[in-house]
């Protein structure tokens, strides 16, 4: 086996293992009679250390496959522990095919409780003449220092008996750095050392490596000393079996391979993640991104907007003051960042789609409960969606004013106005007179462009009346009485600003569509997404430039 062959593998363990936590063992989760602890609110990696303050991503698992194993065993019954072992066998086959290295004999006896990986740079070398070179650094906690140097000597030793390259023994700043320079170009594609006994260090260059062990000797350049990183991590007071950083404008700068802007503002993302017998939560802090004014989470129970949005909806968003959203959104974001380009390119989509300015003439005066959904159209071809459902609630004079309003720009783009009962409701349909000959005799054909209804305190809106006689049914078909949306915002804080709910099966087309990032993270993630439901996403507030959001997997079991 190569050493880069070993290294890419390294590199994927800890994508894999997290993915895997929602797969194979949330299978072994969700058999459990008990209700065991997995993650530790405390947890944090101590290999940041050495992974640098400027790192565009990293990911720590801090729980050693053993241990997930060992607790797989307890938590499920007896009968069910042969299918539990099977699954963990099989990640190690996965992860170990034809490497040459077996997972019991090599890895366990020295692999720690923490694995961490660490995108440490653009380009490592910062030497524009041989190309863009990302600098790559894994970090194995070990519980054995001497098994560890033990595999690294296997490892090179097999390099050596190849002949391919000579073995570079390199002593720096008391430990030994390891590598192998090819004899045909001289290129080094991995390096190791073992430092102290408690960690193994891996990387794709040896300079990639002293520059971790330099950020150990001057704490200000590690991430471990970052302030930003410290505050964001103490928010989360939540179990947790993995934790993550992500330095937004780097990250995007090395995706659209160019550098950063000097005067790009510092924005980072610290997420934790955990198990429960229902999926995978995220716990996340965002700091440098919506300002320091302090909000304070304003509901503690589900809006009643949600329910006018059936339980068939496919996306569902809900909350209050929609105007004081879009307006954080749209000013509160740095222009050049990639959450207000999303943002910007969703509202102009809106706009022309609806031929109307949105923040103009309807959020400006949805200031209380609001709920949006998109609906399943069973008429359209691979049920696509194409139905949506708009709530809000009419708490002020300029409301009635700002509906009204809107009938009038209706007439004034052509349309015809009209009411028809639905139910025991009335209801106001904007439609689209055309004459139809088709080689028959002329004929009206009246097509739906909008329809609105009053019910109480609320304005209903949609672009179907199917959609509509939905919203005017009975509360008990609701969302709120969907067993799968109340198991995923129980997950969630119960003081929040409100929810965002998508049933998985059915809006990742159009997810993977509009945010062509979600292909990349269904990669690398295959066995979470393979068993994924639904998503359910709720912000809880700002402290002192801290935004807190909580993301919920919910999971179903796989084959």
């Amino acid at each position: 086996m190569k050493l880069r062959s070993f290294f890419l593998i390294l590199a994927g363990v800890v994508v894999v293992l997290l993915s895997v936590a929602g797969g194979s063992f949330y299978w072994i989760l969700s058999q459990s009679p008990l209700s065991l602890p997995l993650g530790n609110a405390t947890a944090r990696p101590s290999a940041t250390i050495f992974v640098p303050k400027q790192t565009p991503v990293m990911m720590s698992l801090l729980t050693n496959p053993d241990g997930l194993e060992i607790f797989g065993q307890m938590a499920v019954p007896a009968g069910q522990r042969r299918r539990a072992r099977a699954e963990f066998e099989r990640l190690e086959r996965g992860l170990l095919a034809n490497t040459g290295v077996d997972y019991d004999r090599d890895i366990k006896p020295w692999l720690g409780d923490e694995v961490t990986f660490a995108l440490t740079s653009r380009d490592f070398d910062r030497n524009a003449k041989n190309g863009v070179q990302p600098g790559y650094l894994l970090i194995a906690g070990s519980k054995d220092g001497e098994l560890a140097r033990e595999f690294l000597q296997l490892l090179y030793s097999q390099e050596a008996i190849a002949g391919t390259g000579d073995l570079v023994f390199e002593p720096y700043k008391g430990v030994t750095l390891i590598y192998r320079r090819a004899l045909e170009d001289g290129k080094i594609t991995s390096a190791s050392t073992v430092v102290g006994d408690r960690f193994v260090l891996f990387a794709n260059h040896p300079k990639v490596l002293r520059e971790a062990l330099n950020n150990v000797q001057a704490a200000n350049l590690s991430l471990e000393a970052d302030p930003t990183y410290q505050r964001a991590l103490q928010t989360i007071q939540a179990p947790r079996i993995a934790v993550g950083v992500i330095n937004l404008p780097l990250l995007s700068a090395w995706i659209a391979n160019r550098d950063v802007a000097s005067n790009a503002p510092a924005q980072t993302l610290t997420l934790t993640l955990d198990l429960n017998r229902q999926g995978l939560v995220a716990q996340t802090a965002l700091a440098g991104v919506l300002g320091e004014t302090q909000v304070a989470p304003t509901l503690s129970a589900p809006v009643k907007a949600l329910n006018y949005i059936p339980s068939s909806a496919t996306l569902t968003a809900a909350g209050t003051n929609l105007q004081r959203l879009s307006a954080e959104l749209g000013e509160g974001l740095p222009a050049d960042t990639a959450l207000a380009q999303i943002f910007q390119q969703s509202l102009a989509t809106l706009n022309a789609s609806l031929e109307l300015d949105v923040a103009g003439d309807i959020f400006r005066w949805t200031t209380g409960e609001y709920a949006l959904s998109l609906l399943p159209d069973s008429t359209s071809p691979q049920n696509k969606q194409k139905n949506w459902l708009f709530v809000a609630e009419k708490n002020t004079p300029e409301a009635e004013e700002a509906i009204a309003a809107l009938d009038r720009l209706a007439k004034a783009q052509g349309l015809s106005l009209g009411e028809l009962s639905l139910g025991d409701r009335r209801a106001t349909v904007w439609t689209e007179l055309k004459t139809a000959t088709d080689n028959q005799p002329a004929s009206l054909d009246a097509r739906v462009k909008g329809v609105r209804a009053t019910v109480g305190n609320y304005e209903i809106f949609s672009n179907s009346l199917a959609a509509m006689e939905q919203a005017l049914a009975d509360g008990e078909t609701s969302v709120l009485a969907n067993r799968d949306f109340q198991t995923a915002i129980a997950q969630l804080p119960r003081k929040n600003n409100g929810y965002l709910y998508f049933d998985w099966k059915q809006t990742q087309p159009l997810l993977e569509e509009k945010i062509p990032l979600f292909r990349v993270l269904e990669f690398a993630g295959k066995p979470l997404f393979r068993n994924l439901q639904a998503i359910a996403l709720s912000s809880s507030g700002r402290d002192n430039g801290i935004s807190r959001a909580s993301i919920f997997f919910q999971l179903g079991l796989g084959d």
